[in-house]
């Protein structure tokens, strides 16, 4: 099942395609359209079907009732009289494009993964000088399904969370449209309570043969309520073991995480593990098991050292007064993240994977620039 648009101003419509110009406005009985349409213009510079026109969606958002399930989108940008700069984001906040850009006269064709729950999929453009052409949605059963179960530093925020951002959301910037990413990280979840709630069941519905379940838990295992705290030693990888069953059941592939460190140094400029036992739980679990382990502790170690202890504050969510808008009394959090400190955690799972060579993953991984 497809779904097709074709953006630019009223005129003639290209056979199978919904026309969308600057006013048309997302109703339910539409099924599609621009959630707001104050910052949408149009503009037709040739006759050529679907990319001689476009429009112009800053800091705009268009979306589309669909059944759930996994997509392949195809989307046409470009401009045949002038450069186009555009950043596009998916259901989830998920990244997809970053500060795109097209010469004048240049028609460009991206492809991407998206994953829908909740009956909608939604495009989010910013960038100087965005520009749409076209959109094809087309639902598909093929693609791989990396589900993730996690806490805050993974999880995606909620569209009006800027500045902050979990790692999940940043993972699809990676990936060719071949791999999906399924963000059922929350924030405030232990590997305990995360089953407790139901989530990891959630996931079991959903997830198939071939996909895989990635793992990252501890920031929350080690809070002292009953409902989250669970012991490095005994229930912590009891629990974890139940995600790994959990995948192998339905014949996909766990991955381990170990938690990413949060942000304090000693005096020596190195990384304080604020972790403890845990993170060598992960560990030993993974080698018990046989179980692929990104080390993502290790790894942001590294890098939070190699920045040192200023630099970081450009990853975590950091900000003098008036400087983010949610936080306009100003924040220091050194435990997550925003959005360019995210980006740099994912590219650190990332590394994890092409070292682990997991091959039907690293296979359909974007060009390293």
């Amino acid at each position: 099942m497809s779904y097709k648009f074709d953006f630019g101003p009223e005129g003639v419509t290209v056979e199978g395609y919904h026309k969308v110009t600057n006013s048309t406005l997302y109703e339910e009985n539409l099924a599609y359209g621009f959630t707001t349409i104050n910052k949408v213009s149009a503009k037709k510079r040739t006759n050529e079907s679907l990319t001689g026109d476009f429009c112009i969606p800053f800091d705009s958002t268009f979306v589309a009732d669909v059944p759930n399930g996994n997509y392949i989108v195809t989307i046409t940008l470009g401009d045949a009289f002038a450069p186009t700069h555009t950043s596009l984001k998916t259901n989830g906040e998920h990244l997809v494009l970053q500060n795109y850009e097209t010469v004048s006269g240049q028609i460009a064709r991206e492809q991407f993964g998206v994953n829908v729950r909740n009956g909608q999929l939604k495009l989010s453009f910013g960038g100087l000088a965005p520009r749409l052409n076209s959109v094809e949605m087309l639902q598909t059963s093929q693609q791989i399904t990396i589900y993730l179960a996690g806490d805050s530093t993974v999880t995606d925020p909620s569209e009006d969370g800027f500045p902050f951002s979990g790692w999940g959301q940043m993972l699809n910037y990676y990936f060719k449209h071949d791999v999906v990413i399924a963000n059922h990280a929350i924030g405030g979840r232990s590997s305990k309570s995360f089953i407790s709630e139901g989530r990891l069941e959630g996931i079991l519905e959903e997830i198939k043969e071939g996909d895989y379940l990635f793992i990252q838990f501890g920031h929350n295992d080690q809070k002292s309520d009953e409902e989250r705290f669970t012991d490095p030693d005994t229930t912590y990888p009891e629990h974890l073991k139940k995600y790994i069953d959990a995948a192998r059941s339905k014949k996909a592939t766990p991955v381990l995480i170990t938690s990413v460190h949060r942000r304090y140094y000693d005096n020596d400029g190195h990384i304080i593990n604020m972790h403890t036992t845990y993170l060598d739980a992960v560990r030993k679990l993974a080698e018990e098991e046989n179980v692929a382990l990104i080390d993502l502790a290790d790894r942001s170690k590294q890098l939070f050292e190699e920045l040192g202890e200023e630099a970081t504050k450009s990853i975590f969510l950091w900000g003098e007064p008036g400087e983010w808008r949610n936080s306009s009394n100003g924040i220091k959090d050194n435990t997550h993240f925003q959005e360019q400190g995210s980006l740099q955690i994912a590219e650190l799972v990332v590394q994890g994977i092409r070292d682990l060579n997991l091959m039907r993953l690293t296979m359909f991984l974007k060009p390293t620039e």
